[in-house]
């Protein structure tokens, strides 16, 4: 932005350098000095439209790679919950995650609460019947992890993979305990998915800080600070949110 300004005042500058000309400067040489002024005030439009019109497209790609990358980590978190509803943690394996997606099953349960007799209490008070709630939980059926996210797409063997940007970049995924609870983190640095873009605007990328956009350098679903399933992207990015 700061080079459009500069274009913007110089091309001002050039036009007013024009105006002095046309006003003081000798008739028999002012068509020469006037051509060259106006050639240069339209060749520096010409430079600012480019770097608007660069900008512009640059953020046409990066929205369009943005929607790819954050269905993926959509697909890993969607993968990484049902991994935790069978074995109580997330795993930070994408073979481990992709091995559960293709065999797994999760339980699907009913919880209800029945009277028995506390025989404890019951003791305790020489034999008066006392009762106590328990709740029991029934499993109804099972469900397969590889349909219900999936449907019938085998999307989910190349999960790992990026996809975009970067030829082989992979996600990195972490999994670990914050406290007693379990977390897990699956990112990408921008870098990579607009790997092949101008690096001033993939740096000013990086530092944005906006409720319309990806805050931070890297597009990240979950967290190891805190116990958050969800990403880092505004909701206009996805309609799975």
């Amino acid at each position: 932005m700061n080079v459009i300004l500069a274009i913007v005042a110089l091309i001002l500058l050039t036009i007013g350098i024009v105006w002095a000309i046309d006003k003081f400067v000798p008739k028999k040489i002012k068509p020469v000095i006037n051509l060259l002024l106006w050639a240069l005030i339209f060749f520096l439009g010409y430079i600012t439209f480019n770097l608007v019109y660069d900008e512009i497209k640059f953020n046409q790609l990066k929205e369009e790679r943005f929607k790819v990358v954050i269905e993926k980590l959509i697909d890993i978190r969607d993968s990484e919950l049902a991994y935790k509803d069978v074995h109580g943690t997330y795993t930070d394996s994408f073979d481990k995650l992709i091995n559960f997606v293709e065999t797994g099953k999760v339980p699907i349960t009913q919880r209800r609460d029945t009277l028995v007799l506390d025989e404890e209490r019951t003791r305790a008070f020489g034999g008066v019947e006392t009762f106590k709630t328990l709740t029991l939980i029934d499993t109804l059926s099972f469900y397969s992890v590889k349909d219900s996210i999936f449907g019938g797409s085998d999307r989910y063997k190349q999960m790992m993979t990026v996809g975009i940007g970067k030829p082989g970049a992979k996600f990195t995924l972490k999994a670990g305990k914050l406290e007693e609870y379990p977390v897990f983190e699956a990112s990408v640095e921008k870098s990579i998915v607009l790997d092949d873009q101008d690096k001033d605007l993939v740096i000013k990328e990086n530092q944005v800080v906006s409720v319309d956009g990806v805050n931070g350098s890297a597009l990240t679903v979950g967290s190891m600070d805190e116990v958050f399933t969800k990403g880092n992207w505004p909701k206009s990015y996805t309609n799975k949110e």
